[in-house]
């Protein structure tokens, strides 16, 4: 589970305004912030099936949002992926 203190440096990364929490910019952040921790979570818990299944939705979720600011908002989209580090 992501904590506040997580979630906040997540969003701070991305935000576009002072009180942006919601724009896809910042979703796209927690996303990509809960992932990893899901991740090293599955590393050490092979046969954790449930959490395999959140790690999946969570990707496809963050997929999308990607795909919508990658045809809404090309610069804000190439700026993601560089914060995050993310492969496209």
């Amino acid at each position: 589970m992501i904590t506040k203190d997580n979630k906040a440096k997540a969003i701070a990364l991305t935000q576009v305004g002072k009180n942006d929490v919601g724009s896809p910019q910042a979703q796209v952040s927690i996303l990509t912030a809960r992932i990893k921790e899901v991740t090293e979570h599955l590393k050490t818990n092979k046969h954790d099936f449930m959490a395999r299944r959140g790690l999946i939705q969570m990707v496809g979720r963050r997929k999308k949002l990607l795909k919508y600011l990658e045809t809404n908002d090309f610069e804000s989209y190439k700026a993601v992926v560089a914060k995050l580090g993310l492969r496209k």
